[in-house]
């Protein structure tokens, strides 16, 4: 039997493969190999999904959404492994994606707001401000791609490393016509229907997963599917066949691989999923309710396909499988109460997203971590828990924190909280440009527009419906220092104001000015 001083090194050996090879020899001799196999990792990414978008409870128990959505595979998911209650990413996507193929927060990469297309910017006109000159094109592996951040993006490191890089649906990396809007120029093998846009022209292969039927840009046509055009297969189906393949065929030939799984599912246009949409009508939801419980269930169904292939191919046990979402929901869905906002705003509804983990070996079956982590931790977790090097080897500054001691259910070592920002510079569908930061139960928003704070107490007010800006002066001010300094160190671009032509003011900066 293994002592139990091996047992407590083996964990680590997750993490720092030559302690086991120093201590396993005053252990047993019937110890196993100190040094693992190097897992495979399915990172699923889903589009848009909010936090109570799934009969998964997030919260302290079930909501009227969880009791209407079916997701029998993310619950099977939950109860394997690990739910993160307090996981959030940008609250829009293109920020998210960058963050999470980076380990950059948003304020430092400069990819703000969603990419689409060479040198333009989506934003909406605002009265007093203009946008800064922020990344618009994306990410790029290379130098001198106007407005683009240069990077070493998560699968090259992981190719170098041995690993099969597989991407399949969307990307959403880089705008038309740059470098980064191919998947296979940011370091995967394999690139299965990514391009540069953020969603399809149609989730039907009656209609070629086209934009023409409705008579709308062809930019949104999803490439690469040509073999389901004119079936009756949904896009998320197609997908999902087409990352099995890819699987089946890396587990043939031996390789370690990585696949980012990344639904368009359930980004718009909201179009039922044939195969589920039948019995919510009969439940009596809205057309529009009803059509999002089928793409809803949907992708849930895929990452049943998914589980199911691991387990048929022999590699469940050496696997691990990331859910997760890359924004809230947009305001169209119904709202994810308790959380207040939805995608794009600052408050929870728009950056807290599902969740779930599962390494066997490593997470505890059926538990839940209720630490905060952020989108952009998935970098460093993922190479760290896959054995390859990435310290000293990026051209970029990292922000992400490995969570593999929270993967492992291991109570977090740092006395402080920590902090995180997030930055939306911008004009957009509603939403004017903001700045917020988070640290331990407190949330501070900035508003750039009139210079405007909030400020909540996220234990006691998670529908952040009390603002104590005006009660909680010194915490305010705190906060706003701590977030100037931060945006500050992370060369965060901030609007320019019309009527002068300089940057909006740091929220310290104008703090200050109003307290003169």
């Amino acid at each position: 039997m293994v002592c139990t001083m091996t047992r407590a090194w083996l964990r680590l050996a997750w993490l720092v493969p030559w302690v086991g090879l120093l201590l396993l020899p005053a252990c047993a001799s019937s110890a196993p190999d100190p040094v693992p196999r190097r897992p495979n990792v399915v990172l699923f990414l889903v589009d848009d999904m909010g936090w109570q978008e799934t009969s998964v409870p997030f919260h302290t128990g079930p909501t009227p959404l969880n009791r209407r959505y079916v997701t029998p595979n993310m619950e099977r998911l939950a109860a394997t492994g690990v739910k993160f209650t307090q996981a959030c990413a940008s609250a829009v996507c293109s920020p998210s994606r960058t963050s999470l193929m980076t380990g950059m927060n948003a304020a430092r990469h400069r990819v703000t707001n969603w990419t689409l297309r060479r040198d333009r910017s989506p934003d909406n006109q605002h009265p007093t401000l203009t946008p800064p000159e922020w990344n618009l094109n994306g990410i790029c592996a290379e130098a001198g791609v106007a407005r683009t951040i240069q990077v070493t993006a998560l699968p090259a490191l992981l190719r170098k490393n041995g690993y099969r890089t597989l991407h399949v649906g969307k990307a959403h990396f880089g705008a038309q016509d740059t470098p980064g809007a191919d998947p296979r120029n940011l370091g995967f093998d394999v690139n299965i229907a990514g391009h540069a846009a953020g969603g399809p022209g149609s989730y039907h292969g009656e209609k070629n997963f086209s934009a023409a039927w409705r008579n709308e840009d062809r930019i949104w046509d999803v490439p690469g599917l040509e073999a389901y055009h004119g079936t009756d297969t949904n896009l998320t189906e197609a997908l999902t066949q087409e990352a099995v393949r890819a699987m089946t065929a890396a587990v043939a030939d031996g390789a370690p691989f990585f696949l980012h799984l990344s639904h368009y599912a359930i980004h718009a246009p909201w179009e039922p999923d044939a195969r589920f949409h039948a019995k919510y009508v009969a439940a009596g939801l809205p057309p529009f309710e009803a059509t999002l419980a089928s793409m809803i269930e949907g992708m849930d169904h895929s990452l049943g396909l998914v589980l199911a292939a691991l387990d048929r191919l022999g590699v469940a046990s050496n696997t691990i499988v990331l859910f997760v979402s890359d924004n809230g929901s947009p305001s169209q869905c119904p709202p994810n109460l308790p959380l207040r906002g939805h995608k794009l705003s600052p408050y929870e509804g728009g950056a807290r997203v599902p969740m779930l983990a599962r390494w066997p070996g490593v997470t505890p079956p059926g538990s839940r971590c209720d630490e905060p982590v952020v989108i952009e931790d998935l970098f460093p977790t993922i190479l760290e828990a896959t054995h390859t090097p990435w310290r000293g080897m990026t051209v970029q500054t990292v922000d992400g924190e490995s969570c593999l001691p929270l993967l492992a259910g291991e109570a977090p070592t740092g006395k402080d909280p920590r902090s995180f920002v997030w930055h939306f510079p911008h004009q957009y569908g509603g939403q004017g440009p903001f700045s917020a930061l988070r640290c331990g139960q407190w949330k501070l928003v900035y508003h750039h527009t009139g210079a405007r704070f909030e400020l909540f107490d996220l234990q006691t007010d998670l529908s952040e419906s009390t603002d104590l800006a005006a009660s909680e002066p010194e915490r305010l001010r705190m906060l706003a220092v701590q977030l100037g300094s931060l945006l500050r160190e992370r060369a965060a671009l901030m609007p320019i104001q019309k009527a002068d032509g300089m940057p909006v003011p740091w929220p310290d900066d104008s703090l200050a000015a109003v307290a003169r």
